[in-house]
């Protein structure tokens, strides 16, 4: 996503992520990635009088302002301060194991992004931080600044899919120190130059993001996760927003929903698997241009959901 200073808080395919979990009174549901809390109010509203909802957050902010709009629906809420990859662990101990929809939306909220204090824009004036929780993990900074031009165009190619990897990593080394998100648009820009309405350093500043909070390996954790803790016909709602988590969402999805994962040339199947999910969407679900419109943000959206298959007894 785009870095911006909107700060009105637009949930993504809102509409889409309702319909998609088929919401039912009283159901439990969780909310994996709370952000600003949009998603969660839709939630609430359509499981009342009695739906009960997990929200899930590794930002503290986050978690402070859904408290706060939140509130109104008292115990019917119950929010964590914790990253998604301890999904299955928090769902057992609030009991919401099982649940009746897991929702996943792996973008940037707007509370992230309205500020330029968390380094997340490269349109704002900011330090180079990017951790969706402020207090752990190694700032953006100590990357770029520590790394060199070899790993930092990796970094660059694995998580932002850069083709011009080896000539901004030599900038960002030739450049340092680099402290704020301005100073290294502005390097990036300055090496690649400046073509078409994407700014050329968004797929860095994408890059980097991930790397600090090793978004991809926690969402390869999660999914086996979201299949345990969903009760038979629960659904998981997924938004992504670029190739590298929208791959392994559509991968992780398809391995799931088939009986045998062995190799082609394997004539009889011998891992095994059983199928655990039904893909319910086939081709994912992305923004109305009337979305669009309202929300450029959305621009990169796509919804995948999937409903948990009742275990079979051998």
């Amino acid at each position: 996503m785009s870095g911006s200073g909107e700060q009105a808080h637009i949930p993504v395919l809102y509409q889409e992520v309702l319909k998609g979990l088929q919401i039912k009174p009283g159901g439990r549901y969780i909310d994996g990635t709370l952000g600003g809390g949009g998603h969660a109010v839709g939630i609430l509203e359509e499981s009342s009088p009695t739906g009960r909802l997990l929200g899930i957050d590794a930002d503290p902010a986050a978690i402070a302002v859904s408290a706060e709009r939140l509130a109104e629906y008292g115990p019917r809420v119950t929010l964590v301060n914790a990253n998604f990859v301890q999904l299955a662990e928090i769902a057992s101990r609030h009991g919401f194991h099982p649940a009746d929809g897991i929702l996943l939306d792996l973008g940037l909220s707007s509370l992230q992004l309205a500020g330029g204090e968390r380094g997340f824009s490269f349109q704002l004036e900011g330090p180079l931080d990017m951790r969706f929780n402020p207090h752990r993990g190694k700032p953006a900074s100590e990357l770029v600044n520590g790394l060199s031009a070899t790993e930092l165009a990796e970094i660059l190619r694995r998580y932002g899919e850069e083709r011009r990897a080896q000539r901004i990593a030599q900038a960002i080394v030739a450049a340092r120190p680099i402290h704020t998100t301005r100073r290294l648009a502005e390097v990036v820009a300055r090496a690649v130059g400046r073509r078409g309405r994407i700014h050329p350093a968004t797929r860095t500043f994408q890059a980097l993001r991930i790397a600090v909070n090793d978004e991809l390996s926690a969402l390869s954790r999660v999914l086996p996760q979201a299949v345990e803790v969903l009760a038979p016909q629960g659904r998981l709602a997924i938004i992504s927003y670029h190739s590298l988590e929208d791959r392994l969402v559509k991968q992780f999805y398809r391995r799931e929903s088939q009986d045998c994962i062995c190799p082609p040339e394997v004539l009889v199947c011998r891992c095994e698997h059983r199928a655990t999910l039904e893909i319910v969407t086939r081709k994912p679900i992305t923004p109305s241009e009337l979305e669009l419109e309202a929300n450029p943000r959305s621009r990169s959206a796509k919804l995948r959901i999937a409903a948990r298959l009742a275990p079979r007894r051998h």
